[in-house]
């Protein structure tokens, strides 16, 4: 791609309209920008397993690109950095989802190159464990992060789980994949969850100067610096698809992962006492 001070579209790497993925180059070299852009109607970002394997293809042209010396990941618009899942597709066959999809995780530490998270809006499920997961997370003063694993039936486990405690400690991690509450981004900010809050029509501009700061530095001083972060989360052991039927094989597709993820869809709470705990009828 020829050098410009202005973003342009990467041609080369063929997307879908899930996926927008730019380069943008400064004196010191350039910056790759991907932006999540599958919005539902209610202007939500969502993941699928098409934007998961775009994401994947965006990361692997930036670590082969020598020109390249970091990333920003970002959700189109301002209401949502990316709102997770969709539910609806994975009650589908949500076993096969799990087991199929590749790690995107696996591929941002593979990377090489920093990469900082632009959150603005909601951020919440696999959208917060993205965030977590980049190097440096920068968030518009709407921001708001939170997990639904536990809420939805999506049974999340592993690495993408554990690595949520080298962040924030491990009693703030258990409350936030436990709870499923949500948190403003001042709160994410004292939890120590995210680097820097700005206002959200700053955001983007503030990621540019933070990504020419990284251009900077000694490159493969960054790489090893990164790996040797990253190094701790390869050490875990297994991944979510592995977690999820080691603590029960029929856990996809039966009677507790539909009664949540019908729960969500139809916007009331799941009943686990009538469901699975043996609540009788007179109990009132």
């Amino acid at each position: 791609m020829e050098w410009s001070r202005e973003w342009q579209k990467e041609t080369s790497v063929k997307l879908s309209p899930d996926t927008v993925y730019e380069k943008k180059y400064f004196d010191q070299g350039g910056v790759a920008r991907i932006t999540m852009s599958r919005t539902n109607p209610k202007g939500l970002n969502l993941i699928t397993p098409v934007g998961i394997r775009e994401l994947i293809y965006c990361m692997r042209d930036a670590r082969n690109d020598a020109s390249i010396g970091a990333v920003i990941l970002r959700g189109a618009g301002d209401k949502s950095f990316n709102a997770g899942g969709d539910v609806s597709g994975e009650k589908e066959d949500s076993q096969q989802v799990f087991e199929d999809e590749p790690s995107v995780h696996a591929h941002m530490r593979l990377l090489g190159k920093p990469i900082i998270a632009v959150v603005k809006g909601f951020c919440i499920g696999m959208g917060n464990h993205l965030q977590y997961h980049c190097d440096l997370t920068l968030a518009g003063e709407n921001a708001v992060f939170g997990q639904v694993g536990p809420r939805v039936g999506s049974p999340a486990g592993g690495k993408i789980v554990a690595y949520l405690a080298h962040v924030v400690g491990q009693k703030k991690a258990r409350e936030l994949w436990m709870l499923c509450r949500k948190y403003n981004a001042q709160e994410a900010l004292q939890m120590g969850l995210i680097n820097a809050v700005f206002p959200v029509d700053k955001v983007d501009e503030e990621s540019e100067k933070w990504a020419e700061e990284l251009l900077a530095m000694n490159p493969t001083c960054l790489r090893i610096i990164k790996t040797s972060f990253d190094d701790e989360v390869e050490n875990m052991p297994h991944n979510e698809a592995y977690f999820a039927n080691l603590i029960s094989m029929k856990f996809f597709g039966g009677v507790e992962q539909l009664e949540a993820m019908n729960a969500f869809l139809e916007k009331r709470k799941p009943d686990w006492g009538k469901t699975l705990r043996g609540k009788p009828e007179s109990f009132k």
